[in-house]
């Protein structure tokens, strides 16, 4: 856990949220500024700033990200019509908060090109 990270402190039960889905390893939550019907975050509870700072050590848990969200995608009713995952990384992809976390936004058409 990082002591200044917004995310670790959700997980920490620090900073309310309101929780889709949790294991040991990864927490899904709704994101409070929606940018579609359904717009969920899903990240590890191991802090990892960027998602390039993965290592080989976390492919078992960046596995796990992905069929998780998998999981959420189908409980959330999106799965049949189609969604998108977006991970933003750095200052040019847009990431705000420097813990890795994967949107699944849903629930409407999406367009094309995205940004």
């Amino acid at each position: 856990m990082a002591d200044d990270c917004l995310f670790c402190k959700i997980i920490a039960g620090d900073i309310p949220s309101e929780e889709v889905y949790s294991d040991d390893d990864v927490y899904a939550f709704k994101d409070i500024n929606p940018t579609a019907p359904v717009h969920v975050q899903i990240i590890p509870k191991k802090h990892i700033a960027y998602i390039d700072d993965a290592t080989e050590e976390d492919t078992a848990l960046m596995g796990k990200l992905i069929l998780r969200a998998n999981d959420v995608a189908k409980q959330l009713g999106i799965a049949d019509d189609g969604f998108r995952y977006v991970i933003n990384t750095r200052g040019h992809g847009c990431q705000t908060v420097y813990h890795i976390h994967l949107h699944i936004i849903g629930g409407r058409q999406m367009s094309w090109p995205p940004g």
